[in-house]
Protein backbone atom coordinates (compact mmCIF):
# COMPACT_ATOMS: atom_id res chain seq x y z
CA UNK A 1 0.00 0.00 0.00
CA UNK A 2 1.43 3.34 -1.05
CA UNK A 3 2.22 5.80 1.65
CA UNK A 4 0.19 9.00 1.69
CA UNK A 5 2.11 11.85 0.18
CA UNK A 6 3.00 14.66 2.49
CA UNK A 7 0.96 17.81 1.79
CA UNK A 8 2.89 20.21 -0.40
CA UNK A 9 3.95 23.27 1.49
CA UNK A 10 3.45 26.62 -0.27
CA UNK A 11 6.63 28.34 -1.37
CA UNK A 12 7.50 31.34 0.75
CA UNK A 13 8.25 33.76 -2.07
CA UNK A 14 6.92 37.05 -3.37
CA UNK A 15 4.99 36.80 -6.66
CA UNK A 16 7.04 37.80 -9.70
CA UNK A 17 7.00 41.55 -10.23
CA UNK A 18 6.01 42.37 -6.65
CA UNK A 19 8.04 43.16 -3.55
CA UNK A 20 7.71 43.58 0.20
CA UNK A 21 8.49 46.78 2.10
CA UNK A 22 9.84 46.73 5.64
CA UNK A 23 10.09 49.11 8.59
CA UNK A 24 12.07 52.16 7.56
CA UNK A 25 10.96 51.98 3.91
CA UNK A 26 7.28 52.10 4.88
CA UNK A 27 7.86 54.84 7.44
CA UNK A 28 9.92 56.98 5.04
CA UNK A 29 7.28 56.73 2.34
CA UNK A 30 4.48 57.58 4.76
CA UNK A 31 6.37 60.60 6.08
CA UNK A 32 7.19 61.86 2.58
CA UNK A 33 3.59 61.48 1.40
CA UNK A 34 2.33 63.19 4.56
CA UNK A 35 4.59 66.18 3.85
CA UNK A 36 3.39 66.36 0.23
CA UNK A 37 -0.24 66.13 1.41
CA UNK A 38 0.32 69.15 3.67
CA UNK A 39 1.51 71.17 0.64
CA UNK A 40 -1.48 70.07 -1.43
CA UNK A 41 -3.93 70.90 1.36
CA UNK A 42 -2.32 74.33 1.75
CA UNK A 43 -3.20 74.96 -1.92
CA UNK A 44 -6.84 74.03 -1.29
CA UNK A 45 -6.75 70.46 -2.61
CA UNK A 46 -8.89 67.84 -0.87
CA UNK A 47 -8.02 64.19 -0.30
CA UNK A 48 -9.82 61.51 -2.32
CA UNK A 49 -9.53 57.77 -1.83
CA UNK A 50 -11.11 55.59 -4.51
CA UNK A 51 -11.56 51.84 -4.64
CA UNK A 52 -8.62 49.77 -5.81
CA UNK A 53 -11.09 47.98 -8.11
CA UNK A 54 -12.85 49.64 -11.05
CA UNK A 55 -15.00 48.27 -13.83
CA UNK A 56 -13.00 47.63 -16.98
CA UNK A 57 -15.49 49.83 -18.81
CA UNK A 58 -14.69 52.73 -16.48
CA UNK A 59 -10.96 52.27 -16.96
CA UNK A 60 -11.61 52.78 -20.63
CA UNK A 61 -8.26 51.99 -22.16
CA UNK A 62 -8.72 48.26 -21.82
CA UNK A 63 -11.79 46.39 -23.09
CA UNK A 64 -12.75 42.74 -22.49
CA UNK A 65 -10.95 40.24 -24.70
CA UNK A 66 -12.54 37.03 -25.94
CA UNK A 67 -11.38 35.29 -22.77
CA UNK A 68 -10.43 38.12 -20.41
CA UNK A 69 -9.11 41.67 -20.63
CA UNK A 70 -5.56 40.77 -19.66
CA UNK A 71 -3.47 43.30 -21.53
CA UNK A 72 -2.00 45.77 -19.07
CA UNK A 73 -4.45 45.22 -16.20
CA UNK A 74 -5.24 42.54 -13.65
CA UNK A 75 -8.85 41.75 -14.49
CA UNK A 76 -11.51 39.14 -13.77
CA UNK A 77 -15.19 38.55 -14.40
CA UNK A 78 -17.50 38.65 -11.39
CA UNK A 79 -20.59 36.51 -10.82
CA UNK A 80 -22.83 39.04 -12.54
CA UNK A 81 -20.75 38.93 -15.71
CA UNK A 82 -19.14 42.36 -15.27
CA UNK A 83 -15.42 42.68 -15.90
CA UNK A 84 -13.51 44.24 -12.99
CA UNK A 85 -9.87 45.26 -12.75
CA UNK A 86 -7.32 46.67 -10.34
CA UNK A 87 -6.75 50.34 -11.13
CA UNK A 88 -3.69 50.94 -13.31
CA UNK A 89 -3.45 54.67 -12.51
CA UNK A 90 -5.22 57.33 -10.44
CA UNK A 91 -6.57 59.43 -13.31
CA UNK A 92 -9.14 57.00 -14.69
CA UNK A 93 -10.84 56.63 -11.28
CA UNK A 94 -10.87 60.44 -10.95
CA UNK A 95 -12.66 60.75 -14.29
CA UNK A 96 -15.27 58.27 -13.10
CA UNK A 97 -15.71 60.14 -9.77
CA UNK A 98 -15.98 63.52 -11.53
CA UNK A 99 -18.75 62.15 -13.77
CA UNK A 100 -20.56 60.13 -11.10
CA UNK A 101 -20.66 62.90 -8.49
CA UNK A 102 -20.72 65.92 -10.80
CA UNK A 103 -23.85 67.34 -9.13
CA UNK A 104 -22.34 67.09 -5.64
CA UNK A 105 -18.72 68.15 -6.16
CA UNK A 106 -17.64 71.80 -6.34
CA UNK A 107 -16.49 72.98 -9.73
CA UNK A 108 -13.60 73.31 -10.21
CA UNK A 109 -12.80 70.27 -8.10
CA UNK A 110 -9.29 70.02 -6.68
CA UNK A 111 -8.22 66.66 -5.33
CA UNK A 112 -5.10 64.75 -4.39
CA UNK A 113 -4.72 61.00 -3.92
CA UNK A 114 -1.98 58.61 -2.92
CA UNK A 115 -1.87 54.85 -3.11
CA UNK A 116 -0.86 51.71 -4.99
CA UNK A 117 -1.67 50.97 -8.63
CA UNK A 118 -1.20 47.73 -10.55
CA UNK A 119 0.10 47.03 -14.06
CA UNK A 120 -0.08 43.57 -15.60
CA UNK A 121 3.17 44.08 -17.49
CA UNK A 122 6.43 42.23 -17.77
CA UNK A 123 8.53 43.09 -14.72
CA UNK A 124 12.19 44.05 -14.96
CA UNK A 125 14.98 45.63 -12.91
CA UNK A 126 13.35 48.38 -10.84
CA UNK A 127 10.05 47.79 -12.65
CA UNK A 128 7.31 46.30 -10.50
CA UNK A 129 3.70 45.36 -11.10
CA UNK A 130 2.58 47.23 -8.01
CA UNK A 131 3.85 50.69 -7.20
CA UNK A 132 2.73 53.91 -5.54
CA UNK A 133 1.43 57.03 -7.23
CA UNK A 134 0.86 60.46 -5.74
CA UNK A 135 -1.45 62.62 -7.89
CA UNK A 136 -3.01 66.06 -7.72
CA UNK A 137 -5.57 67.25 -10.27
CA UNK A 138 -7.98 70.08 -10.94
CA UNK A 139 -11.16 69.16 -12.84
CA UNK A 140 -13.42 71.82 -14.34
CA UNK A 141 -10.99 74.74 -14.79
CA UNK A 142 -10.40 75.74 -18.41
CA UNK A 143 -7.95 78.53 -17.57
CA UNK A 144 -4.29 77.57 -17.74
CA UNK A 145 -3.97 79.35 -14.40
CA UNK A 146 -4.85 75.89 -13.07
CA UNK A 147 -1.81 74.44 -14.87
CA UNK A 148 0.39 77.19 -13.43
CA UNK A 149 -0.96 76.42 -9.95
CA UNK A 150 -0.08 72.73 -10.37
CA UNK A 151 3.48 73.61 -11.45
CA UNK A 152 4.03 75.94 -8.51
CA UNK A 153 2.56 73.41 -6.09
CA UNK A 154 4.88 70.73 -7.50
CA UNK A 155 7.92 72.96 -6.88
CA UNK A 156 6.72 73.62 -3.32
CA UNK A 157 6.23 69.89 -2.69
CA UNK A 158 9.73 68.98 -3.88
CA UNK A 159 11.29 71.58 -1.60
CA UNK A 160 9.10 70.53 1.33
CA UNK A 161 10.37 66.93 1.22
CA UNK A 162 14.01 68.00 1.04
CA UNK A 163 14.95 68.66 -2.61
CA UNK A 164 16.77 71.97 -2.39
CA UNK A 165 16.32 74.79 -4.86
CA UNK A 166 18.96 74.33 -7.54
CA UNK A 167 18.66 70.55 -7.40
CA UNK A 168 15.46 70.46 -9.45
CA UNK A 169 13.72 72.26 -12.29
CA UNK A 170 10.10 72.11 -13.44
CA UNK A 171 9.93 72.35 -17.24
CA UNK A 172 6.75 73.50 -19.00
CA UNK A 173 5.69 73.11 -22.64
CA UNK A 174 2.39 73.04 -24.52
CA UNK A 175 1.08 70.32 -26.82
CA UNK A 176 -0.70 72.95 -28.90
CA UNK A 177 2.66 74.48 -29.79
CA UNK A 178 3.96 71.10 -30.92
CA UNK A 179 0.83 70.56 -33.01
CA UNK A 180 1.36 74.01 -34.53
CA UNK A 181 4.90 73.02 -35.45
CA UNK A 182 3.57 69.80 -37.03
CA UNK A 183 1.10 71.92 -39.03
CA UNK A 184 3.81 74.30 -40.28
CA UNK A 185 6.06 71.33 -41.09
CA UNK A 186 3.29 69.84 -43.22
CA UNK A 187 2.55 66.70 -41.22
CA UNK A 188 -0.70 67.85 -39.59
CA UNK A 189 -3.85 68.89 -41.44
CA UNK A 190 -6.32 70.55 -38.99
CA UNK A 191 -9.23 69.73 -41.34
CA UNK A 192 -8.27 66.04 -41.60
CA UNK A 193 -6.49 64.75 -38.45
CA UNK A 194 -6.00 61.29 -39.96
CA UNK A 195 -4.02 62.63 -42.90
CA UNK A 196 -0.25 62.24 -42.42
CA UNK A 197 -0.93 60.17 -39.27
CA UNK A 198 1.84 57.67 -40.07
CA UNK A 199 4.44 60.36 -40.80
CA UNK A 200 3.40 62.36 -37.76
CA UNK A 201 3.70 59.30 -35.55
CA UNK A 202 7.28 58.73 -36.71
CA UNK A 203 8.16 62.38 -36.10
CA UNK A 204 6.65 62.38 -32.62
CA UNK A 205 8.44 59.19 -31.66
CA UNK A 206 11.68 60.64 -33.00
CA UNK A 207 11.21 63.79 -30.91
CA UNK A 208 10.60 61.64 -27.85
CA UNK A 209 14.01 59.98 -28.45
CA UNK A 210 15.90 63.27 -28.65
CA UNK A 211 17.79 62.67 -25.39
CA UNK A 212 18.79 59.18 -26.56
CA UNK A 213 19.60 59.73 -30.25
CA UNK A 214 20.64 63.39 -30.31
CA UNK A 215 19.96 65.84 -33.13
CA UNK A 216 21.65 63.73 -35.80
CA UNK A 217 19.61 60.61 -34.96
CA UNK A 218 16.33 62.52 -34.79
CA UNK A 219 17.02 64.23 -38.13
CA UNK A 220 17.68 60.82 -39.68
CA UNK A 221 14.34 59.50 -38.43
CA UNK A 222 12.54 62.52 -39.83
CA UNK A 223 14.18 61.91 -43.19
CA UNK A 224 14.93 58.57 -44.87
CA UNK A 225 15.53 56.64 -41.66
CA UNK A 226 18.14 55.62 -39.11
CA UNK A 227 20.44 52.62 -38.77
CA UNK A 228 21.56 51.78 -35.25
CA UNK A 229 24.87 50.31 -34.10
CA UNK A 230 23.58 46.75 -34.54
CA UNK A 231 22.68 47.36 -38.18
CA UNK A 232 18.90 47.49 -37.66
CA UNK A 233 17.23 50.08 -39.89
CA UNK A 234 14.22 52.17 -38.81
CA UNK A 235 12.25 53.75 -41.60
CA UNK A 236 11.92 57.53 -41.36
CA UNK A 237 9.03 59.94 -41.92
CA UNK A 238 10.33 61.09 -45.31
CA UNK A 239 10.36 64.80 -44.47
CA UNK A 240 12.34 67.25 -46.55
CA UNK A 241 15.26 69.17 -45.08
CA UNK A 242 13.08 72.28 -44.81
CA UNK A 243 10.37 70.37 -42.95
CA UNK A 244 12.94 68.81 -40.62
CA UNK A 245 14.41 72.26 -39.95
CA UNK A 246 11.05 73.43 -38.58
CA UNK A 247 10.81 70.49 -36.18
CA UNK A 248 14.42 70.76 -35.06
CA UNK A 249 13.95 74.48 -34.59
CA UNK A 250 11.19 73.62 -32.10
CA UNK A 251 13.45 71.21 -30.20
CA UNK A 252 16.19 73.87 -29.97
CA UNK A 253 13.91 76.84 -29.26
CA UNK A 254 14.81 77.28 -25.59
CA UNK A 255 16.42 80.65 -24.87
CA UNK A 256 17.79 82.36 -21.76
CA UNK A 257 14.41 83.73 -20.66
CA UNK A 258 10.83 82.53 -20.93
CA UNK A 259 9.94 85.59 -22.98
CA UNK A 260 12.71 84.91 -25.49
CA UNK A 261 11.71 81.24 -25.74
CA UNK A 262 8.08 82.21 -26.36
CA UNK A 263 9.15 84.70 -29.03
CA UNK A 264 11.14 82.01 -30.84
CA UNK A 265 8.23 79.57 -30.64
CA UNK A 266 5.89 82.21 -32.06
CA UNK A 267 8.19 82.51 -35.07
CA UNK A 268 8.13 78.76 -35.60
CA UNK A 269 4.33 78.42 -35.48
CA UNK A 270 3.63 81.46 -37.66
CA UNK A 271 0.55 80.61 -39.75
CA UNK A 272 -0.91 78.11 -37.25
CA UNK A 273 -3.78 79.41 -35.09
CA UNK A 274 -3.49 76.43 -32.75
CA UNK A 275 0.26 76.95 -32.35
CA UNK A 276 -0.23 80.66 -31.61
CA UNK A 277 -2.82 79.76 -28.97
CA UNK A 278 -0.32 77.43 -27.33
CA UNK A 279 2.33 80.16 -27.20
CA UNK A 280 -0.22 82.56 -25.66
CA UNK A 281 -0.91 79.99 -22.95
CA UNK A 282 2.78 79.51 -22.21
CA UNK A 283 3.28 83.26 -21.89
CA UNK A 284 0.31 83.48 -19.52
CA UNK A 285 1.63 80.62 -17.38
CA UNK A 286 5.06 82.28 -17.20
CA UNK A 287 3.44 85.59 -16.21
CA UNK A 288 1.39 84.00 -13.41
CA UNK A 289 4.32 82.03 -12.05
CA UNK A 290 6.60 85.07 -12.06
CA UNK A 291 3.98 87.05 -10.13
CA UNK A 292 4.06 84.36 -7.41
CA UNK A 293 7.84 84.35 -7.18
CA UNK A 294 8.52 81.15 -9.13
CA UNK A 295 11.58 82.26 -11.04
CA UNK A 296 13.59 80.44 -13.72
CA UNK A 297 15.63 78.76 -10.99
CA UNK A 298 12.49 76.72 -10.24
CA UNK A 299 10.20 76.66 -13.29
CA UNK A 300 11.11 77.30 -16.95
CA UNK A 301 9.45 77.22 -20.36
CA UNK A 302 11.18 74.39 -22.23
CA UNK A 303 10.07 73.04 -25.67
CA UNK A 304 12.00 69.81 -25.13
CA UNK A 305 9.25 68.47 -22.85
CA UNK A 306 7.21 66.18 -25.11
CA UNK A 307 5.56 63.75 -22.70
CA UNK A 308 2.19 62.02 -23.20
CA UNK A 309 1.94 62.83 -26.89
CA UNK A 310 -1.28 60.89 -27.37
CA UNK A 311 -2.86 61.94 -24.09
CA UNK A 312 -2.34 65.59 -23.21
CA UNK A 313 -4.18 68.40 -24.99
CA UNK A 314 -2.46 71.56 -23.73
CA UNK A 315 0.28 72.45 -21.24
CA UNK A 316 2.61 69.62 -20.21
CA UNK A 317 5.17 69.72 -17.44
CA UNK A 318 7.91 67.61 -15.94
CA UNK A 319 10.01 67.88 -12.77
CA UNK A 320 13.63 66.92 -13.31
CA UNK A 321 16.23 66.50 -10.59
CA UNK A 322 19.44 68.05 -11.84
CA UNK A 323 22.03 66.73 -9.38
CA UNK A 324 24.36 63.92 -10.40
CA UNK A 325 24.49 60.38 -9.07
CA UNK A 326 26.67 57.38 -9.92
CA UNK A 327 25.09 54.64 -12.00
CA UNK A 328 25.72 50.90 -11.55
CA UNK A 329 28.98 51.26 -13.53
CA UNK A 330 30.23 54.17 -11.45
CA UNK A 331 29.54 56.78 -14.14
CA UNK A 332 28.10 60.18 -13.30
CA UNK A 333 24.65 60.92 -14.65
CA UNK A 334 21.78 63.29 -13.89
CA UNK A 335 19.10 61.77 -11.67
CA UNK A 336 16.32 62.68 -14.12
CA UNK A 337 12.56 63.02 -13.96
CA UNK A 338 10.50 62.32 -10.80
CA UNK A 339 7.13 63.84 -11.75
CA UNK A 340 5.10 64.83 -14.77
CA UNK A 341 1.66 65.82 -15.91
CA UNK A 342 -0.36 68.11 -18.08
CA UNK A 343 -3.78 69.11 -19.34
CA UNK A 344 -6.19 66.40 -20.49
CA UNK A 345 -9.60 67.74 -21.53
CA UNK A 346 -11.12 64.59 -23.03
CA UNK A 347 -11.08 62.00 -20.25
CA UNK A 348 -14.32 62.84 -18.40
CA UNK A 349 -16.08 63.28 -21.75
CA UNK A 350 -16.18 59.48 -22.09
CA UNK A 351 -18.78 59.38 -19.31
CA UNK A 352 -20.75 62.59 -19.82
CA UNK A 353 -20.48 63.29 -23.53
CA UNK A 354 -19.40 66.81 -22.63
CA UNK A 355 -15.84 68.10 -22.59
CA UNK A 356 -14.63 68.72 -19.06
CA UNK A 357 -11.28 70.52 -18.72
CA UNK A 358 -8.76 68.91 -16.37
CA UNK A 359 -5.10 69.16 -15.50
CA UNK A 360 -2.89 67.30 -13.06
CA UNK A 361 0.47 65.95 -12.02
CA UNK A 362 1.74 62.58 -10.83
CA UNK A 363 4.83 62.13 -8.65
CA UNK A 364 6.79 58.91 -8.97
CA UNK A 365 6.89 57.96 -5.30
CA UNK A 366 9.65 55.35 -5.54
CA UNK A 367 11.75 57.63 -7.76
CA UNK A 368 11.44 60.54 -5.35
CA UNK A 369 12.29 58.33 -2.37
CA UNK A 370 15.38 57.12 -4.23
CA UNK A 371 16.36 60.74 -4.88
CA UNK A 372 16.00 61.64 -1.21
CA UNK A 373 18.20 58.69 -0.30
CA UNK A 374 20.78 59.77 -2.87
CA UNK A 375 20.84 63.24 -1.29
CA UNK A 376 21.15 61.79 2.22
CA UNK A 377 17.79 63.23 3.30
CA UNK A 378 16.54 59.77 4.32
CA UNK A 379 17.91 56.25 4.41
CA UNK A 380 20.31 56.36 7.33
CA UNK A 381 20.22 53.57 9.87
CA UNK A 382 16.76 53.95 11.40
CA UNK A 383 16.82 53.68 15.17
CA UNK A 384 14.42 51.21 16.69
CA UNK A 385 12.46 51.51 19.93
CA UNK A 386 13.87 51.57 23.43
CA UNK A 387 13.72 48.01 24.76
CA UNK A 388 12.68 47.43 28.37
CA UNK A 389 14.26 44.11 29.33
CA UNK A 390 12.58 41.55 31.58
CA UNK A 391 14.52 40.20 34.56
CA UNK A 392 11.59 38.80 36.52
CA UNK A 393 8.47 37.33 34.89
CA UNK A 394 6.38 38.15 37.97
CA UNK A 395 7.08 41.87 37.51
CA UNK A 396 5.80 42.15 33.93
CA UNK A 397 3.32 44.82 35.02
CA UNK A 398 6.19 47.03 36.23
CA UNK A 399 8.06 46.64 32.94
CA UNK A 400 4.97 47.47 30.89
CA UNK A 401 4.44 50.54 33.10
CA UNK A 402 8.01 51.70 32.31
CA UNK A 403 7.37 51.37 28.58
CA UNK A 404 4.08 53.28 28.92
CA UNK A 405 5.86 56.07 30.80
CA UNK A 406 8.45 56.36 28.02
CA UNK A 407 5.74 56.43 25.35
CA UNK A 408 3.88 59.19 27.18
CA UNK A 409 7.08 61.22 26.90
CA UNK A 410 7.07 60.68 23.11
CA UNK A 411 9.67 57.90 23.09
CA UNK A 412 9.17 54.70 21.10
CA UNK A 413 9.41 51.84 23.57
CA UNK A 414 8.55 48.18 23.91
CA UNK A 415 8.90 45.40 26.48
CA UNK A 416 10.79 42.23 25.52
CA UNK A 417 8.15 39.51 25.15
CA UNK A 418 10.35 36.54 24.29
CA UNK A 419 11.76 34.04 26.75
CA UNK A 420 13.52 36.20 29.38
CA UNK A 421 15.62 33.33 30.79
CA UNK A 422 18.75 34.25 28.78
CA UNK A 423 19.49 37.96 29.23
CA UNK A 424 22.06 37.88 26.41
CA UNK A 425 19.28 36.96 23.98
CA UNK A 426 17.39 40.07 25.06
CA UNK A 427 20.35 42.27 24.15
CA UNK A 428 20.75 40.41 20.84
CA UNK A 429 17.08 41.16 20.18
CA UNK A 430 17.65 44.84 20.96
CA UNK A 431 20.60 44.84 18.57
CA UNK A 432 18.52 43.29 15.77
CA UNK A 433 15.82 45.92 16.43
CA UNK A 434 18.55 48.60 16.17
CA UNK A 435 17.48 49.86 19.58
CA UNK A 436 19.47 52.84 20.89
CA UNK A 437 18.77 52.16 24.57
CA UNK A 438 17.95 49.23 26.83
CA UNK A 439 16.30 49.70 30.23
CA UNK A 440 17.24 47.10 32.85
CA UNK A 441 15.76 46.56 36.31
CA UNK A 442 16.32 43.40 38.32
CA UNK A 443 15.04 42.64 41.80
CA UNK A 444 17.95 44.44 43.50
CA UNK A 445 17.42 47.62 41.42
CA UNK A 446 13.69 47.50 42.14
CA UNK A 447 14.28 47.35 45.90
CA UNK A 448 16.61 50.35 45.68
CA UNK A 449 14.26 52.27 43.35
CA UNK A 450 16.78 52.56 40.49
CA UNK A 451 17.12 51.37 36.89
CA UNK A 452 20.10 50.65 34.66
CA UNK A 453 20.10 52.60 31.37
CA UNK A 454 22.34 51.01 28.73
CA UNK A 455 23.43 53.23 25.80
CA UNK A 456 23.61 50.58 23.08
CA UNK A 457 24.94 52.96 20.43
CA UNK A 458 27.87 54.13 22.56
CA UNK A 459 28.41 50.58 23.79
CA UNK A 460 28.81 49.31 20.24
CA UNK A 461 31.34 52.05 19.45
CA UNK A 462 33.36 51.34 22.57
CA UNK A 463 33.34 47.61 21.91
CA UNK A 464 34.55 48.17 18.37
CA UNK A 465 37.53 50.44 18.97
CA UNK A 466 37.97 51.83 22.48
CA UNK A 467 40.93 51.05 24.74
CA UNK A 468 40.44 49.97 28.36
CA UNK A 469 41.11 53.54 29.55
CA UNK A 470 38.58 54.96 27.07
CA UNK A 471 36.07 52.33 28.11
CA UNK A 472 36.41 53.38 31.75
CA UNK A 473 36.13 57.08 30.93
CA UNK A 474 33.07 56.59 28.68
CA UNK A 475 30.69 54.25 30.51
CA UNK A 476 27.84 53.06 28.32
CA UNK A 477 25.61 52.03 31.23
CA UNK A 478 24.18 54.35 33.85
CA UNK A 479 22.33 53.78 37.09
CA UNK A 480 19.68 56.40 37.80
CA UNK A 481 16.70 56.62 40.09
CA UNK A 482 13.41 55.30 38.74
CA UNK A 483 12.08 58.87 38.66
CA UNK A 484 15.00 59.98 36.46
CA UNK A 485 14.56 57.15 33.89
CA UNK A 486 12.73 59.18 31.23
CA UNK A 487 15.09 62.17 31.47
CA UNK A 488 18.18 59.95 31.14
CA UNK A 489 16.75 58.08 28.14
CA UNK A 490 15.88 61.42 26.49
CA UNK A 491 19.44 62.66 27.07
CA UNK A 492 20.94 59.57 25.43
CA UNK A 493 18.53 59.68 22.50
CA UNK A 494 19.29 63.36 21.90
CA UNK A 495 23.03 62.56 21.81
CA UNK A 496 22.50 59.67 19.38
CA UNK A 497 20.03 61.35 17.06
CA UNK A 498 16.68 60.21 18.48
CA UNK A 499 14.54 57.11 17.87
Amino acid sequence: MAKDKKPRRPRAETPKGFRDYFGAEVTERAQMLSTIAEVYRAHGFEALETSAVETVEALGKFLPDVDRPNEGVFAWQDEGGDWLALRYDMTAPLARVAAQFRNDLPSPYRRYTMGPVWRNEKPGPGRFRQFYQCDADTVGASSVAADAEICGMLADALEAVGIERGDYIVRVNNRKVLNGVMEVAGVLDPTDPERFAAERGIVLRAIDKFDKFGEEGVRALMGAGRMDASGDFTKGAGLSEAQADVVMGFMNAKRDTGAETAARLRELVAGSDLGAQGVDELEYIAQILEAQGYGPDRIVIDPSVVRGLGYYTGPVFEAELTFEILDEKGRKRSFGSVAGGGRYDDLVKRFTGQEVPATGVSIGVDRLLAALRAKGRIGGEAAGPVVVTVMDRDRMGDYLAMASELRRAGIRAEVYLGNPKNFGNQLKYADKRQSPVAVIQGGDEAERGVVQIKDLVLGAKIAASASVEEWKSQPAQFEVSRAEMVAKVQEILARNGGN
